[in-house]
């Protein structure tokens, strides 16, 4: 069968790795000190984006029993046997982890390289691995890994971690669970028919969008805590704009605990995270934040 496009962007997670190397990048926006200049920013981005590209190929080839049960991913590359899950894929993930670590060390130091490990190592192995077919935590700690790329980032412009990437971060750990919760409430049918004890699965949609929009409302007002940290006006707008929104829609969710306005909160979700990140990135460059 042909490869096509369509097939490594999903065999790779690409769309997931877009967002955590926006996450890194946040973690160089809100870090305080002489920056990298721009080489070895973009050469520390796109290792966090191959090491989150080689965690998610490693989790498509782990879970592709699990793909073959769920109507959404039943097509997906190794499933469908457009992909051959053998020796050969393990070398070449392994390999693109291995890349992406070294690439991190040239570009930044050891510690941002350590980051990048841990982050995919969060994703493929205590998530991936170890958690997802047992416990509805699986999600909270898989969440870890858009924290390391943000700490990854702050590395490279300074291994001490500073008040203002470390609550980025902690933003990060908080977000991912509503963020893919909401997810799981709309395709809740898939997960229970493939028994993976999603926290929809395990306690229902209605006592999950409770506590996804508890989740929401910490992080919402834990993002406006950077600002005392050093953090500007353009970034206080992006997090006011996008706690609200997701804020309101999980209030909703509470309300309106359907399919559509799940997909709805996950949608809002993408939305905060995007304007937090976006945020922090233009306070650093466009208003001189220092």
């Amino acid at each position: 069968m042909a490869v096509t496009v369509r097939d490594l962007v999903s065999v790779f997670k690409l769309r997931i790795g877009f967002a955590i190397t926006l996450s890194a990048l946040g973690g160089v926006a809100v870090a305080r000190g002489s920056h990298p200049d721009g080489f070895a920013i973009a050469a520390l981005a796109l290792a966090v984006f191959l090491a989150s590209s080689s965690a998610g190929a490693f989790n498509q080839f782990v879970e592709r029993d699990l793909d073959a049960r769920m109507p959404r991913t039943r097509n997906r590359p190794f499933v469908a046997g457009r992909f051959r899950a053998g020796a050969g894929w393990l070398a070449a993930i392994l390999l693109l982890l291995g890349a992406a670590v070294l690439l991190a060390a040239y570009a930044a130091n050891g510690w941002a390289a350590l980051y990048v490990f841990l982050g995919a190592a969060t994703y493929g192995v205590l998530y991936t691995v170890w958690l997802k077919r047992r416990t509805w935590l699986n999600i909270v700690v898989g969440g870890l890994s858009g924290s390391f790329a943000v700490l990854a980032g702050a590395a490279a412009v300074d291994p001490s971690i500073g008040a203002a990437p470390l609550l980025l971060a902690i933003v990060l750990f908080l977000w991912t669970p509503p963020h893919f919760w909401s997810l799981s409430m709309a395709l809740r049918e898939d997960y229970a028919s493939a028994g993976v004890p999603m926290l929809p699965v395990v306690v229902g949609n209605r006592v999950c969008a409770k506590v996804v929009f508890a989740h929401t409302l910490a992080l919402s007002i834990l993002a406006l805590l950077p600002t005392m940290a050093g953090m500007g006006r353009i970034y206080l707008l992006g997090a006011l704009l996008g706690g609200v929104w997701f804020t309101l829609e999980s209030w909703w969710l509470v309300m309106r605990p359907t399919r559509r306005q799940a997909m709805r909160n996950f949608l809002a979700s993408l939305g905060q995270l995007l304007l937090l990140l976006v945020g922090a990135i233009a306070d650093r460059w466009l208003s001189g934040a220092a």
